[in-house]
């Protein structure tokens, strides 16, 4: 936890990105797989809670959606939302055919093998079309690609029921004996010796996403809870430093503490305590302390909660804590809180900053915590850098498969006769225009849907996708630019 530049070093001296910002860009590519289906996730808890026969209304009828909800709506979502983010609407349509193949092949709910399966298959789409791509005659746009996204669907849906399948749930399956080892031996606690540095660090994504989730929706379909939503997003242990920072750390700590203990604890954005930790290293050992003394208490009262918390906010721990477990965690947040304002309480009266050198290190700790999480979105977004140059043009119709295709490919031979390299053009649904496309091309029927969707984009209209004087205009002008 050392603070020197060496450790926020912004990639090394050869500039290169860092190994745990490449890890932090991973996790976040997990959490934006996730994100976007938590309200899913929290309806599927919400029906647990209430419903099955532990419930709190227990429903024989509506409790027979659970099981298909968690083996086959939540997994689906996850593949589809991770295809689409690597290889856009065909990607998703990828995941999901390969993400069914999982899912009937396992006897696990295929959360991680979706999380797999759904990337992979956008990664494969992407490939395939890159490699067709300025090879497909005009007119002939909307049947390979249907065929192909088939035809390479029905492959990957095979692989994945007959040999992926199987290898992820093997993986699944020895991670859960792992944590389970530590449930019984009772040192499932120590999980919060990696946890607790990794949040600092923007690495908890990794952990969280890819690991705790997975794994508590599996048991939580089981139990109606788990235990491993708890492990990493308890809201205590920021609360209990942000404490002890508002009564004993230097005049700047007791002015802006308390407005991040607020935000942290009932807001659930826990990195407003990072830069506290940043400025005084030590401090992460109460992080920890109180880590493991949450989930010590959560596991003496069997406590556990319906879903994943996100964010992990106070609000968010008691709307989705079942019922049975208010009292224990309730007692697991606050004792959580207590040890970490002990621990560090302590830490920091033996501090002998003065004011201006506290000051000063929570400023640069501020600034270190923003360089982190930004060095990893860099690492995430280094493919999306843009200009003012025209480096996208989108081709749109109504359904974004005949027209719009054979305009986008035969637009693209013509800019390769040209010699006009580094302009992506590609075809789509109107609404699903990308947001960096420069230029969207439709017909002039559709104006004003472009304008709708649209309205801060140029937009040229024509009437013929093949040949028409406003394509051969736009020729003109990326000729003209070129040069």
């Amino acid at each position: 936890m050392s603070t020197s530049a060496d450790t926020v070093s912004m990639g090394g001296g050869n500039n290169s990105p860092s190994i745990r910002a490449k890890v932090q860009a991973f996790g976040g590519f997990l959490t934006n797989m996730v994100l976007p289906n938590i309200g899913a996730f929290i309806a599927w808890g919400l029906l647990t809670a209430l419903f099955i026969p532990s419930g709190w209304m227990p429903n024989e009828e509506f409790a027979k959606i659970v099981g298909p909800a968690i083996n086959f709506l939540l997994p689906l979502l996850l593949a589809i939302t991770g295809g689409r983010m690597v290889g856009g609407q065909r990607g998703a349509v990828m995941g999901a055919i390969g993400a069914i193949g999982l899912i009937v092949g396992a006897d696990i709910p295929m959360f991680l093998g979706a999380m797999v399966i759904g990337p992979l298959g956008g990664l494969i789409i992407k490939k395939f079309d890159g490699l067709l791509e300025n090879r497909i005659p005009a007119g002939f746009e909307m049947i390979v690609n249907n065929f192909s996204l088939g035809i390479l669907g029905f492959l990957l849906m095979l692989v994945s029921f007959e040999f992926i399948g199987p290898v992820i749930e093997a993986a699944n399956n020895g991670i859960t004996v792992a944590i389970e080892a530590l449930v019984a031996t009772g040192l499932l606690p120590l999980l919060s010796l990696i946890n607790e540095p990794a949040k600092v660090l923007f690495l908890n994504n990794v952990i969280d996403q890819g690991i705790y989730y997975p794994l508590g929706m599996q048991a939580a379909a089981e139990q109606g809870k788990s235990i491993y939503f708890t492990v990493a997003s308890n809201p205590g242990p920021g609360l209990g430093l942000l404490l002890a920072f508002t009564f004993f750390g230097g005049k700047t700590s007791k002015r802006t503490a308390p407005g991040a203990m607020i935000i942290h604890f009932l807001g659930g954005i826990h990195e407003l305590y990072f830069p506290y930790v940043l400025m005084k290293p030590l401090t992460i050992v109460g992080m920890i302390g109180g880590g493991m003394t949450g989930i010590a208490v959560f596991e003496l009262f069997d406590a556990g909660l319906v879903a994943g918390p996100s964010p992990g906010s106070i609000f968010a721990y008691l709307g989705l804590t079942p019922k049975g477990s208010f009292i224990g965690i309730i007692a697991g947040v606050l004792a959580a809180a207590g040890v970490t304002f002990l621990i560090t309480s302590l830490i920091l009266k033996m501090d002998k900053n003065t004011e201006e050198t506290e000051e000063e290190n929570l400023n640069e700790s501020i600034e270190k915590s923003k360089a982190m999480k930004q060095e990893g979105k860099e690492v995430s977004a280094a493919s999306e850098q843009h200009t003012t140059q025209i480096e996208k043009i989108s081709f749109a119709c109504d359904a974004g498969a005949g027209s719009s295709a054979m305009g986008a490919t035969a637009f693209r031979k013509k800019l390769h006769k040209k010699g006009i390299e580094g302009i992506e053009v590609k075809h789509y649904r109107i609404e699903d225009v990308p947001e960096d496309a420069n230029i969207v091309v439709v017909h002039k029927d559709l104006l004003d849907r472009a304008k709708i969707a649209h309205s801060d984009k140029e937009i040229i209209t024509i009437e013929n996708f093949l040949d028409d004087p406003n394509l051969h205009g736009l020729l003109e002008r990326l000729e003209n630019v070129s040069k």
